[in-house]
């Protein structure tokens, strides 16, 4: 038997999950989700979950399977390339969520998708439930950078594909991390200023505790990781990056420019740029670690919250912060970039500390232990109980 039509059908948003859509008419309905998945699923065999079929969806809300489809990607057949959204569904733009009633709507939001330009929010990557960020309507203070710089970043797309522009971003993250976290007082002073403005703008001083989060750190490096991205994602680049030192130098040359450091060289050991070159450029971009359907969230009978334990990890980030206001460390350490601090190609290392300066160093750490006599006194950061980086001793497993 059909399930019987709701009085009130609200559409779908655009790329909405399933658990998101009905928890929302469940709410407009003084219904319980579960009231609602089941006359539109069946069991999905040795599991809790549940798989909604889109006829009976297309019955309970009197709206085409076509239409539902296309807002709500779970329901696609055949499924969609999931590799183009990210794995979390979060928060959007209020503004452009307020037009849907029945409560908050989740998304899967593609992963070129940090701004909203009609409405300056930032959205940025998920991060421990957090809502996006306004960015106010001041197009001459710092924050405008990040409305622009989603503009270029979809020039990129358009220019190099998704996977060069998904790697390439995401490396430019990696490296605006390194750079505020490792060199805080080095050549590129000029770009940590900005870093420093746009945080006291989106974290204001003495207010860390409530308007912290990492996004927003994020955000403060968007507009330079986008700048470092139309070189990495350039297959011009690329070729010299990985080429004769002649190439490389040039290579190094542009880098320098876009640092505001004509001299820019990398020190001794290296640096995240100078790893980039020398183990990464040549290979193909990183693809997402982890798809939607391999989630807890793929199924599940009720949008996910934040757990506890990732939001102790951002009290204790806020708390820290507060005190250095330094947020590299943050970046770095974050799910985000995780597709291009670990690749495929990676020297696997104990721990995320030494996984971080492996990502920062050109030295070989592909060879065997006995073989590495050289490196015998290399150093790891660490963050001693103020969250600054200290060192210890290298180790791999």
């Amino acid at each position: 038997m059909p399930p019987l039509r709701l009085p009130i059908p609200v559409p779908p948003a655009r790329h909405e999950t399933l658990a998101s859509y009905l928890a929302r008419l469940a709410n407009l309905h003084g219904m319980a989700p579960r009231e609602l998945w089941e006359p539109i699923s069946t069991p999905r065999p040795g599991s809790a979950r549940r798989d909604a079929l889109a006829d009976r969806l297309a019955a309970l809300t009197g709206r085409p399977t076509s239409h539902l489809a296309g807002a709500l990607p779970e329901l696609r057949d055949p499924p969609p390339d999931w590799a183009a959204w990210r794995h979390q569904p979060q928060p959007g733009c209020p503004r452009c969520d307020a037009r849907h009633g029945g409560g908050a709507v989740a998304r899967l939001l593609p992963h070129h998708r940090y701004v909203c330009t009609r409405h300056r929010y930032w959205i940025g990557p998920p991060d421990a439930g957090q809502p996006a960020t306004a960015l106010g309507d001041n197009l001459d203070d710092d924050l405008d950078d990040v409305v622009c710089a989603q503009r270029r970043h979809l020039r990129l797309l358009r220019r190099h594909g998704p996977a060069a522009t998904f790697d390439a971003v995401l490396t430019g993250f990696l490296i605006c991390g390194h750079l505020w976290a490792d060199r805080p007082d080095a050549d590129t002073v000029s770009w940590q200023l900005r870093w420093e403005g746009r945080t006291k703008l989106l974290i204001p001083v003495g207010a860390e505790a409530v308007t912290f989060s990492a996004s927003r750190l994020f955000a403060a490096v968007y507009p330079e990781a986008v700048t470092l991205a139309a070189v990495l994602a350039s297959p011009a680049w690329r070729r010299l990056a990985s080429g004769s030192p002649e190439q490389q130098r040039r290579f190094r040359t542009e880098i320098g420019r876009l640092l505001a450091h004509p001299g820019y060289q990398p020190p001794d050991g290296g640096d995240a740029i100078a790893h980039w070159m020398k183990y990464d450029s040549h290979r193909p971009p990183s693809r997402p670690e982890k798809l939607f359907p391999d989630t807890r969230e793929y199924g599940a009978l009720r949008p996910a919250g934040a757990s506890a334990q990732s939001q102790a990890r951002t009290d204790r980030s806020a708390y820290w912060f507060g005190i250095n206001r330094r947020g590299g460390s943050t970046l770095l350490h974050h799910r985000h970039i995780r597709p291009v601090l670990i690749r495929d190609w990676s020297p696997r290392m104990d721990g995320i500390t030494a996984t971080i300066f492996a990502s920062s160093t050109t030295i070989d750490l592909h060879r065997k232990p006995e073989s590495r006599l050289d490196i015998a006194d290399s150093t790891l950061p660490t963050e001693d109980a103020s969250g600054r980086l200290v060192t210890e001793s290298a180790t791999l497993t």
